[in-house]
């Protein structure tokens, strides 16, 4: 069941709530997490709403908490913390969509293509729970891939692209996607100390491209020993570079020592707190004994103060406390603004494409002004906000949009590109090919290297390369799905590679990660078809072909309209026209099947129903290790009106690669003509193959009768063996099949 999101205006809290919590500013937020998977912490500490106005989980709401077991989402813990903060009428933060520390156990046996559905089905699923979030950590710890599972997390979700960061702009972008409304946020350990100009870097190139991240989180764990000065330097660096709002996020002092725990305090939170870009703190844990790290705790079990926490209570009582501005208020969202180049290195003359993607939550934008270096060159005031950018002289360049509203209030966002001397970008040989068509390989758009390529060469006899990026204009003559065939040649297993754009207003895989297999040799080319997960649209696009692993080889990419499929005959799974989040197709059963499946998937199919009749059945080719799997298939016709076709309960069979055949009768009539088959998951954990829709009345394409044949025709048995003319059965004469009686 869904649950809708509290007010998050902090400003409307109850007076007694007010009174009683310890911050009662506007502004900003001072929150905590849970204790021990609880909220109240019991014993003689105070209750959480006494004190705290705004909750993080610690655990209960990471992946590997919910999802433990493939498919079994448990929200309970994560439920608890999120209804006491409506309860109590204050905010609430979700942490975290994307770590590469706690994340299931089971992840780690699948593919790149298989992680990449798990982990879009855990955004979706999120979503279905939570349909609003006023704030999420998106990404936590993704600096150094100091985390264990970075690497597999970063390979997931698409690697390093074109920014270094692809991966974490798209999990930005799915985030953004389902919860356009909430403060979206990176979060990171050492962001202050040790990995400052790594952090900055990573948060700032985020930015630049446009991700839509709203906030940098500053965990703060780290803080106990640093000084004064390191600390105001380190936050004024941040914010110079990154002029964003800011969050402390996992703020703990660990002194066993009472009066130098309170003496550190007393230092930092003022120097965090009145900073007018921070726009709220978390402490991490305040019971001694149930805190991440060991002495950091503010209050003992019996409910004694250790000092620092007695001051803590009357800081946040004095007028700086009280009066500190911040750039959220009430912890709301009013502006979305994405300054989105369409890249972020270009040579000197190139024409840059621009959108600033923005919307207010409450207001009107009246005019979108936006600035080179300070220079204006643009003045936008219809959606969407697209414009040029001419790249006149060398250097960076700071982009900053200005959004006026009607009301006259401002906000401002910055982004960065880099112009430098070298060849202009455009199509090779100014040739743009067309689609439906084929794409040779080395014919990559033609520019320096960052801008149209990366580690590329035009011969097709060199292996590519493991992050090799190629990047192609193409004119869509058509809408629709389409499917992709592409020539690659291995030794080995383990390539891998797929298909993206980087649109003005997502990053969006056309394809899965798709591994390349053992071919025989370097020089043995085969074909892989796959579908696309994404329809394209009529007009001018700019494919890149990523490199996830290399040492394959590859010639050509044609692509063609999705196939129709006749029935009665079969629907393959894996030729799909389009399909949920999260569908995973595999290896199985001498081919390729729809594997790991969870309730709520789906997928579609263009099918023509060149018979009509009632007189249809189906035979269903599937497997599943587990009872109670069942699968239910529609027809849509072209008002949106679905016909059931029936529901297929699946049987446990001898393990996932034992695959047996499910028979019935279809009760409704399938109507003549073109419609939407769809396959829609009621129950996972099965695979499905095929699906083969036979009827009885259709015409078998035999002839009854053999007219007088020709004394020298040849005649063949449906194995294909010569047989004598008085054979008598079917046989196939002059390609057709006859009935000889």
């Amino acid at each position: 069941m869904k649950k809708k999101i509290f007010s998050l205006c902090i400003g409307l809290l109850s007076v007694v709530g007010v009174q009683a919590q310890l911050s009662s500013n506007p502004y900003k937020f001072l929150g905590n997490i849970t204790t021990s998977y609880n909220v109240d912490a019991g014993g003689g500490v105070p209750k959480y709403y006494t004190l705290w106005n705004q909750i993080t989980c610690e655990n209960e709401s990471k992946w590997s908490s919910v999802e433990g077991s493939r498919g079994n989402f448990n929200w309970s813990g994560a439920d608890r913390a999120f209804n006491y903060a409506k309860q109590h009428n204050f905010t609430y933060k979700f942490h975290a969509l994307v770590w590469g520390a706690q994340y299931p156990g089971w992840l780690e046996s699948l593919s790149a293509g298989e992680r990449f559905s798990a982990m879009t089905n855990w955004f979706n699923h999120a979503k279905e729970h939570y349909d609003e979030l006023p704030m999420i950590d998106v990404v936590n710890e993704a600096i150094g891939m100091h985390q264990q599972g970075n690497p597999m997390i970063k390979e997931t979700l698409g690697g390093g692209g074109k920014t270094g960061y692809d991966w974490l702009i798209k999990a930005f972008e799915m985030a953004y996607e389902r919860w356009p409304d909430a403060i979206l946020i990176y979060n990171d350990y050492n962001s202050i100390r040790y990995d400052l100009d790594n952090y900055i870097t990573l948060v700032r190139t985020l930015r630049d491209a446009g991700a839509p991240i709203d906030a940098y989180g500053n965990q703060s764990h780290e803080l106990s020993d640093i000084s004064e000065s390191e600390l105001v330097n380190a936050l004024k660096k941040q914010q110079d570079a990154l002029k964003m709002p800011m969050f402390v996020t996992e703020l703990d002092i660990d002194i066993a020592n009472d009066a130098r725990q309170k003496s550190q305090y007393q230092m930092v939170l003022p120097k965090m707190w009145e900073a007018p870009y921070c726009a709220g703190v978390t402490m991490w844990g305040y019971v001694v004994g149930h805190t991440w790290v060991g002495n950091s705790g503010l209050y003992k079990e019996n409910g004694t103060e250790r000092p620092a926490m007695s001051w803590i209570k009357e800081y946040m009582q004095t007028d700086a406390a009280k009066n500190a501005v911040g750039p959220l208020p009430g912890t709301k969202k009013e502006a979305s603004i994405y300054i989105r180049p369409a890249s972020l290195k270009v040579a000197h003359g190139d024409v840059l494409p621009i959108k600033v993607r923005a919307k207010m939550a409450t207001k009107t934008i009246e005019k979108i002004d936006l600035y080179a270096n300070d220079e204006l060159f643009a003045t936008l005031t219809e959606a969407p906000y697209i414009t040029e950018y001419t790249a006149s002289s060398v250097g960076q360049k700071t982009l900053k949009a200005v959004v006026t509203t009607t009301d006259g209030s401002t906000y401002e966002r910055l982004s960065r590109i880099q112009v430098n001397r070298g060849t202009k970008r455009k199509p090779y040989n100014d040739i743009v090919p067309e689609l439906p068509g084929t794409i040779k390989i080395e014919e990559y758009d033609e520019g320096m290297s960052g801008v149209s390529f990366y580690n590329a060469t035009r011969s097709t006899s060199v292996a590519t390369k493991d992050g090799q990026w190629m990047e192609y204009t193409v004119d869509v003559k058509e809408d629709g799905l389409y499917t992709m065939e592409v020539e690659v040649a291995a030794s080995k297993d383990g390539g891998m590679f797929h298909l993206s754009e980087y649109g003005f207003d997502n990053l969006t895989f056309f394809t899965n990660m798709i591994q390349v297999p053992n071919t025989g040799g370097t020089n043995k080319f085969e074909t892989m078809r796959c579908s696309m997960m994404e329809p394209l649209t009529a007009g001018r696009h700019v494919f890149c072909l990523n490199v996830d692993k290399g040492g394959f080889y590859i010639k050509s990419m044609t692509f063609a309209p999705s196939p129709v499929i006749d029935l009665p005959g079969v629907v393959e799974v894996e030729a799909y026209d389009k399909c949920s989040d999260g569908v995973d197709i595999i290896s199985g059963n001498g081919g390729f099947v729809l594997g790991n499946t969870s309730s709520g998937e789906w997928l579609e199919y263009t099918v023509n129903v060149t018979y009509p009749s009632n007189k249809y059945s189906y035979e269903a080719v599937v497997s599943s290790e587990e009872t109670g799997s069942s699968f239910k298939m529609v027809l849509i016709d072209g008002d949106g009106k679905e016909k059931s076709l029936g529901t297929v309960s699946v049987p446990k069979t001898n393990g996932a690669n034992d695959y047996q055949v499910k028979k019935a009768k279809i009760r409704n009539t399938l109507p003549e003509g073109k419609q939407t088959l769809r396959i829609s998951i009621t129950s996972g954990n099965c695979n499905i193959d095929k699906v083969t829709f036979i009827c009885s009345e259709a015409p078998t394409g035999i002839s009854d009768v053999a007219a007088d044949d020709d004394a020298t025709d040849v005649y063949y048995n449906l194995s294909g063996q010569k047989v004598a003319k008085d054979y008598r059965g079917i046989v196939i004469r002059n390609g057709r099949k006859i009935m000889v009686k």
